[in-house]
């Protein structure tokens, strides 16, 4: 079905056209490949210019989460001389 029509193609006329999609696909993966690779450079230059430092929010957040959460255990003491 094609657009809602029922066609009858065959697999000889499909497959040249799936094969040049995937290769058209695959050449602009590797092109946006490319592009984030020269963005990442171009951000780590800039960083480096203007001495940015960048603090990620979400693992600072779960580290001092984690770090509250070990520093809150302790030892439970019942009232003393209660058993005794």
């Amino acid at each position: 079905m094609i657009g809602g029509v029922l066609v009858e193609r065959t697999i000889k006329e499909v497959l040249p056209a799936v094969q040049r999609n995937k290769e058209g696909l695959e050449e602009v993966i590797s092109r946006l490949y490319e592009s984030l690779e020269k963005k990442r450079k171009e951000i780590i230059d800039f960083e480096a210019k203007y001495k940015i430092r960048i603090r990620n929010s979400d693992s600072a957040a779960k580290d001092e989460a984690g770090r509250k959460e070990g520093s809150a255990q302790g030892v439970l003491v019942g009232a003393a001389g209660a058993n005794e």
